[in-house]
């Protein structure tokens, strides 16, 4: 299994991904939202969160091409390119760009998944 054993909190991720939609956590007392997905806002404490579906939009922020990994299942997929990208919503998120030859600050991406895992990949158009 490639991903993280679901909780009930974290279970509609999952199977919002597992469907090809990511889901971010939007605060209802600061309106701010953020990822990872967690119970409590990172920026208020709040605990008044919601589920919403996010665009799938973001921009490259910065990568690494990784060479070697000896944790299952990264050591079957080396070289991959770690990656952190700003989602369009607000949001860094730690991700894996794929099907990006040239990669550089700032490129247009749009989410893909990869067996229930979002990933990233260079924007069509």
């Amino acid at each position: 299994m490639d991903i993280p054993e679901p909780d009930a909190f974290t279970r509609p991720y999952w199977q919002a991904a597992a469907e090809g939609r990511l889901l971010l956590r939007r605060c209802r007392s600061c309106g701010r939202a953020h990822h990872y997905p967690r119970e409590f806002c990172p920026h208020c404490w709040s605990e008044d969160g919601t589920w919403e579906q996010a665009t799938g939009r973001a921009t490259l922020y910065t990568w690494s091409v990784v060479h070697r990994n000896d944790l299952p299942p990264f050591g079957d997929r080396v070289p991959y390119v770690a990656a952190v990208v700003d989602l369009a919503e607000g949001p860094r998120m730690m991700t894996e760009l794929v099907d990006a030859s040239e990669p550089r600050p700032g490129l247009p991406l749009e989410a893909a998944f990869r067996r229930g895992v979002p990933v990233f990949r260079p924007a069509a158009g």
